[in-house]
Order: structure tokens, then C-alpha cells, then sequence
């Protein structure tokens, strides 16, 4: 827990150091969608592995160096994944390098990259034994258009870098899309 906190305190203190000094450069918003996660299941144990359906929102920050189009972007949100035994909700904190490639002053197209922190709050039923981490991290690759510099529009995909549960002798990773909006001030 504590490497992970640190690692943590490390991403923040580097978002915190790289913000241009131009104020117009920094904007904030609140963001928000769907989470299309399935549990990919290992170990013999049979068990469904159909999409389920939840969501996050949240505050987000973006920061943009001009011209140059590379910036970053960090959100806070709640979010609910997962169903039935293996539902999750928590705190996820993604944090993105994007570059956004400029069609005029009203539209842009980005990508982005970069690695997700996810707090779990939720426990294991009673009458399942197995353990939930308590922090996943996960690398998020995503596309998505900005539109009329204040709204975006985005898909990502999260690639788990552990096991979200060990259940039985199974471990299980929870993959996930996402579908997001954000509005920016």
C-alpha cells in the first residue's frame, strides 16, 4: 500500500511541476460516462464473462502546452464497475499524457495515454471467499474529439497490470471501456 501511495504522490507532484505558467493554458471541468467492463477469469474456474455496465463522474484537469499540442490531463472520479459478487466502486484516478491535433480553432482530434489508479471501497459478499484489491492500477490508451473548446467527447480502454480479485484458486482481471463526455470552463 505504501509503494502504491508513494507512486501515487509521485504522479501528483509531477502533474503539480509541469503546469505552464500561462494561466489560459490550465482548464477545469467535470467529466463523466459509461464503464463497459468484463472479468477475464484464469485459473479453471467458470465463470461469466459477459460485459457489464456501470459509470464514473467527476472533476477533471487539463493542461495544454500551445502550439505544440502535447498536455495533461487527470481527472478524480467515482466509479462503479463489475457486477453482482464481482462489482467494484471506488476512486479512480486517471492520469494521461494527450497530444490533440488542432482542425481549427472549433474542433481537435487527441490520443492519449497514461496510467490509472483505482481505490476500491467495496468488499467481497460473505459468502465468497477470496480477496479484492484494494488498489488496481491499469494503463488507459484512448482516442476522442474536443469540440467547440469545451466539450469532449472520448473512448479508452483499461489494461489491468494485476489481478482485481483472487477467488477460489482463479485470479481475475476486470478490463474495461470507457465512454466519456467532459464539459470544460
Amino acid at each position: 500500500m505504501k509503494k502504491y501511495f508513494g507512486t501515487l504522490m509521485l504522479v501528483v507532484a509531477t502533474v503539480l511541476m509541469t503546469l505552464p505558467a500561462q494561466a489560459q493554458s490550465l482548464k477545469w471541468g467535470v467529466k463523466g460516462g459509461v464503464n463497459l467492463s468484463k472479468i477475464d477469469w484464469n485459473g479453471g474456474v467458470d465463470g461469466n464473462k459477459q460485459n457489464s455496465t456501470g459509470f464514473f463522474f467527476g472533476p477533471m484537469l487539463e493542461t495544454t502546452i500551445p502550439v505544440v499540442g502535447l498536455g495533461l490531463d487527470a481527472a478524480l472520479l467515482y466509479s462503479q464497475r463489475g457486477k453482482d459478487a464481482a462489482k467494484q466502486q471506488g476512486v479512480e484516478i486517471p492520469v494521461n499524457l494527450k497530444y490533440t491535433m488542432g482542425l481549427g480553432s472549433t474542433l481537435g482530434l487527441f490520443v492519449a495515454a497514461g496510467p490509472d489508479f483505482f481505490f476500491n471501497f467495496k468488499d467481497l459478499p460473505d459468502e465468497i471467499t477470496g480477496d479484492k484489491k484494494s488498489v488496481q492500477v491499469a494503463l488507459n490508451l484512448g482516442v476522442g474529439l474536443k469540440l467547440l473548446r469545451h466539450l469532449q467527447i472520448g473512448v479508452n480502454y483499461q489494461i489491468p497490470t494485476g489481478d482485481s480479485f483472487k477467488i477460489a484458486n482463479a485470479d481475475l482481471k476486470t478490463k474495461s471501456w470507457q465512454v466519456s463526455a467532459a464539459i470544460l470552463f
